[in-house]
């Protein structure tokens, strides 16, 4: 009797289990599950890929100061010297009059 009994239990344990295990895989397996799951997936890969970024960044200003140093680039500039006005700056000045480049388009394909 205690033998029936026994097993019966433990069949009955086992297809709880069985059961369990089967519908969270269903679950996982639905198109919102797998939507997450890729979304999540992406997200770790885009964080994974901004920390290279910032590492390369960190490794290219370090190795511009080193090369800096020792090219001598960083050395005070003479103020006799001229220094040459860019146009970007000169436009960035808000009390500057806006000035336009002279342009002439060569592309056939634009339209008049």
């Amino acid at each position: 009797m205690f033998r029936r009994t026994f097993w019966f239990t433990a069949g009955a344990a086992a297809g709880v289990w069985a059961t369990t295990k089967v519908n969270r895989k269903i679950k996982q397996l639905t198109p919102e599950s797998l939507a997450a799951q890729a979304a999540d997936k992406a997200i770790e890969a885009g964080h994974k890929l901004k920390d290279f970024a910032l590492d390369v960044r960190e490794g290219m200003i370090r190795r511009e100061a080193e090369l800096g140093g020792a090219l001598g680039l960083e050395a005070p500039v003479d103020p006799e010297l001229p220094v040459r006005q860019h146009f970007a700056v000169e436009a960035a000045d808000p009390a500057a009059p806006h000035r336009t480049l002279p342009y002439t388009s060569y592309n056939r394909n634009e339209d008049h």
